[in-house]
């Protein structure tokens, strides 16, 4: 071929077309041989030609250019002839140029796109709730043993189990990629591991086989725990909890007396282990899925370690002001609510967004309304317990961006930077050295402030949420 072929109307292609087609091309007449009884756009190929164009008007006006309206009365199936013939023009593409010149030109807004993040409101705070629930047990037995004297034991294991089922999560999430049977035999072993991990760690400052077997308990239900609320099976659980949201209820008006007081809360770890042991006995008996390359346990170690500087962050803040830990621990169904609205309300932005400056702008807003609404959701909490609101809000704008963070993969800086804060403040509040009541909000405002900036920064791009 010496060169292109001519893609404009009435050339080279004009005359394959009419060879394809097996229809003579006329011989256009001269001028003076054209009819004179109709004036040049009033005759009825015009007329036609209208009215086709307001039948097609809709899907026309869209076309940026005539060879789309081609491509459209191709689709419509109009042949060379009914071209000619009804419309009067000699081709395919001097009739969308017609129809292209005749209709407006109209774009209308494509239609808005569904919500992939949009959240399970229920569900959230149903999280909340099962996450303060098991607190009643303490409620119940206080009368039964020196819950004071063998606190120290409780603590231990709870955040043993609390670093712990944070990492295990995190490995059951990647396992679910390859299968649920894959996912219900981690958390199976992760399960027990974590449970005897924990318990093993509370027997160094127990004084009594009491305190141990209470940690033993308490292990072993955040494990159960941990397993459904991982598989989402939330309503399972507060099922399982019945007997102790029942006798803790009763309290106000009877006393249940120390056989009931023990019994309740025993009740609801046994139907906590079997409902947890009854979905993974399930899972495992599933389809065994593809099996994909196990990842890597150094991969869920910085979950674990935020784990383990959440747990400190906030047994330092009970310490001081008990009741407020317990409208934080309420306030992570809300909190994972808000959690969901900032990627949808982030991929919004995206939409709306036309430069890298203006989505990193938007992002922030957005990232500023959710950690606002979050902290003035918290804010009557502080005031009605009569707590100080600086550190409880600045350790709850800690725990969220630290959980956004993660959210998106970036696990080892806010693992890192809590961890800094929970080791200064527990280096000075542990053994009460000045200025203990000072050190906790400094160390929460340092780290929420650096975690905010991380935040921008990494957020603030569209590829973590394309």
């Amino acid at each position: 071929m010496s060169g292109p072929l001519s893609l404009e109307p009435g050339g080279v292609e004009a005359d394959t077309l009419a060879l394809r087609l097996a229809a003579p091309r006329p011989r256009r007449a001269p001028d003076d041989a054209m009819p004179a009884k109709r004036p040049p756009g009033r005759g009825p190929e015009e007329e036609a030609v209208s009215t086709l164009a307001a039948g097609l008007a809709d899907a026309i006006a869209p076309a940026v250019h005539p060879y789309e309206v081609a491509a459209l009365l191709e689709a419509e199936g109009l042949s060379a002839s009914v071209i000619k013939e009804r419309y009067g023009h000699p081709n395919l593409f001097s009739l969308a140029t017609a129809l292209y010149e005749r209709v407006p030109r109209t774009f209308p807004e494509p239609p808005s796109a569904t919500d992939p993040w949009r959240p399970d409101t229920l569900r959230c705070l149903l999280r909340g709730a099962l996450f303060a629930l098991p607190a009643l047990a303490y409620l119940l037995t206080a009368p039964l043993w020196p819950l004071v004297r063998h606190a120290p034991v409780l603590i231990v294991a709870g955040i043993a189990s609390w670093a712990w089922g944070q990492a295990l999560g995190h490995r059951a999430h990647l396992r679910l990629v390859a299968g649920r049977r894959q996912a219900c035999g981690t958390l199976l072993s992760g399960s027990l591991l974590g449970a005897a991990f924990a318990t093993s760690l509370a027997v160094l400052p127990a004084d009594s086989a009491l305190a141990v077997g209470a940690a033993a308990a308490q292990s072993l239900y955040l494990a159960a725990a941990s397993v459904l609320l991982v598989l989402a099976r939330e309503r399972l659980l507060l099922a399982a909890l019945s007997p102790l949201i029942a006798g803790a209820v009763a309290l106000p008006w009877w006393d249940p007396g120390p056989e009931l007081r023990a019994g309740l809360p025993l009740l609801a770890l046994l139907a906590t282990l079997l409902a947890a042991a009854l979905v993974l006995r399930a899972g495992r008996s599933g389809p065994a899925a593809s099996d994909a390359a196990r990842p890597r346990l150094l991969v869920s170690l910085p979950y674990g370690l935020f784990g383990l500087a959440a747990a400190v962050l906030v047994m330092l803040e009970g310490r001081r002001q008990p009741y407020m830990v317990i409208a934080l621990t309420l306030s992570m169904g809300p909190a994972e609510w808000l959690l969901y609205r900032y990627r949808g309300w982030s991929l919004a932005a995206l939409r709306a967004s036309a430069t890298p400056l203006g989505f990193m702008l938007r992002s922030a807003a957005v990232l500023g309304l959710c950690l606002s609404a979050y902290l003035l959701l918290l804010l009557p909490a502080a005031l009605l317990t009569g707590s100080d609101p600086a550190t409880p809000l600045l350790l709850a704008a800690v725990l969220w961006t630290a959980l956004l963070l993660q959210a998106f993969g970036v696990a080892w800086s806010p693992a890192v930077l809590c961890l800094a804060a929970a080791g200064a403040a527990a280096a000075v509040t542990l053994p009460k050295l000045p200025p203990e009541p000072a050190v906790l909000p400094a160390a929460c405002a340092v780290t929420a402030v650096c975690l905010m900036v991380c935040a921008i920064h990494r957020l603030g791009r569209p590829s973590p949420h394309a």
